[in-house]
């Protein structure tokens, strides 16, 4: 084990209970639970509608991914060039999908965009308010995490 300093870990902890959050309704959803369903909006509903076991990989992969960071970096970046490269991506992905559908929902709930057909306004309050930017802030905070532990993590490398 390495030292990768608190101010890289204390963020990939929370980054990690963060997608754990997410990962916990994905397994939830998985095994036929309902609460908070109504959220994520009619048509995923539906579509998802006798697959919900779809959503156990989901969730197993979120799970994963909310994790893999903080070992990582407590293991000293094991082939370091692909975790780290891998987080970052992850990151990335978490902040721009997050981050984009926060503000479109919030632009169609306040009726800057309309969208052709109308809209599910649980579907899009969950999406707005709730799921992306908790997607969001997964991405923020391990960014976070892999930026304020670079320096550490270099220098034990």
């Amino acid at each position: 084990m390495t030292s990768y300093g608190a101010g890289g870990r204390a963020p990939l902890l929370l980054a990690g209970l963060l997608g754990t959050v997410h990962a916990a309704f994905s397994l939830y959803w998985g095994v036929g639970g309902g609460w908070l369903v109504e959220t994520l909006g009619r048509r995923m509903v539906d579509a998802f509608a006798g697959w919900e076991w779809l959503l156990l990989p989901i969730g197993v992969v979120k799970l994963v991914a909310a994790w893999v960071p903080l070992v990582a970096a407590r293991q000293g970046w094991p082939l370091r060039w692909f975790t780290r490269t891998a987080c970052w991506l992850g990151a990335v992905v978490l902040v721009l999908w997050g981050g984009l559908n926060t503000v479109v929902g919030n632009l169609v709930l306040i009726g800057l965009i309309v969208p052709d057909g109308g809209y599910d306004r649980a579907g899009m309050i969950g999406h707005a308010f709730l799921w992306d930017p908790l997607f969001l802030a997964w991405g923020v905070v391990l960014a976070a995490g892999l930026t304020r532990g670079r320096g550490v993590a270099r220098s034990a490398a």
